[in-house]
C-alpha cells in the first residue's frame, strides 16, 4: 500500500482542464517536489488534497484512507498539514498564538479553553501547558525565539514564512505539503530553509511534498521530481534525470540552466 497516491486526477474550471489524469505516489519520508510554469497545476493539486477543491474524476489517498471522502478539518487531523503561497497566519496575533492556532486539531478542550477557564491541575490546564511546550520546540527548532511575543504583521516577511511554517509543523502531520516555501525570501533565507526541510524529514520523520520555482533549491534537496505542464504530467524522475529530461528543459528550466 502506498503512503500517499495520486491517482488519474481531473479537474476543470469551465473550459480549462487545470488537472489532467495527474497520477503519482509519495514514499514514506521521501521529498518529493512538484515543477511547472504558473497554471501548471502545482497548486491545484495541493488544493484537491486537501479538500478545497473536489476534482471531477480520479482519486487520493493517504496511508489507504480516501481523503475526497473527508472534509479538510478532518484532512488535517488525518495527519497532512500545509503552508500557502500566499500567507495565511492572524497578522494581529503573536507568533506564539498563531503557532498555538496549529495545534487546534491536537485539542480535546478547544484553542481558548486551557486559558480562558485555568485551574491548576485540570485537563485544561495540563493540555494548555503541553501545547504551549510543543510550540516552544518549534520555536527553537526554527530560531524564532525573538519572534515568539511579536505580531506577525511587524516581522519580516522570510520570517513570516517560517512562522507559517512553524504553524503547520504545530499540527504534528506525517505529510507536510509545502507550497512555494522560498518565494518572497532573500539568499541566505533560502539557504537555512533548505537545511530546515532537511531537519524536518530527518528530525520529525516528516514526508514532504514542495511546490517550488526556485530550481537550485529543488534539485538540491529532493528525491523525485514530478514536471507539470498545462496540467499533464510530461515527466517524473529523481532529479539527476528531470534535470535533463527535453521536455522539462524546453518547458521550465531552460537550456541556460543546465549547460
Amino acid at each position: 500500500m502506498a503512503f500517499f497516491q495520486v491517482d488519474n486526477l481531473s479537474l476543470s474550471f469551465g473550459g480549462l482542464n487545470a488537472l489532467d489524469g495527474v497520477s503519482f505516489e509519495v514514499e514514506k519520508g521521501a521529498i518529493y517536489s512538484i515543477i511547472g510554469p504558473n497554471g501548471a497545476g502545482k497548486t491545484t493539486i495541493f488544493n484537491c488534497i486537501n479538500g478545497i477543491y473536489r476534482p471531477d474524476s480520479g482519486g487520493i489517498t493517504f496511508k489507504g484512507k480516501d481523503l475526497l471522502k473527508l472534509r479538510p478539518d478532518q484532512i488535517a487531523t488525518a495527519g497532512i498539514a500545509r503552508t500557502f503561497q500566499n500567507i495565511e497566519l492572524f497578522s494581529h496575533m503573536s507568533t506564539m498564538d498563531n503557532l498555538l492556532l496549529g495545534r487546534h486539531c491536537r485539542m480535546k478542550t478547544g484553542v481558548w479553553s486551557g486559558a480562558t477557564f485555568f485551574r491548576r491541575g485540570s485537563k485544561a490546564a495540563r493540555e494548555e501547558i503541553e501545547n504551549r511546550e510543543k510550540v516552544e520546540q518549534i520555536i527553537d527548532f526554527l530560531d524564532l525565539q525573538s519572534a515568539r511575543d511579536q505580531f506577525v504583521i511587524n516581522l519580516p516577511f522570510g520570517t513570516q514564512k517560517l512562522v507559517e511554517l512553524g504553524r503547520a509543523l504545530a499540527l504534528e502531520p506525517e505529510l507536510l505539503l509545502l507550497d512555494e516555501p522560498s518565494a518572497g525570501m532573500n539568499m541566505e533565507e533560502r539557504q537555512d530553509l533548505i537545511i530546515w526541510i532537511r531537519d524536518i524529514r530527518e528530525d520529525f520523520g516528516i514526508t514532504i511534498v514542495l511546490v517550488e520555482h526556485d530550481m537550485s533549491l529543488i534539485m538540491d534537496i529532493s528525491d523525485k521530481i514530478l514536471a507539470l505542464n498545462y496540467g499533464k504530467k510530461i515527466a517524473e524522475d529523481r532529479p539527476e534525470q528531470i534535470q535533463n529530461h527535453p521536455e522539462v528543459l524546453k518547458a521550465y528550466l531552460g537550456e541556460e540552466v543546465v549547460a
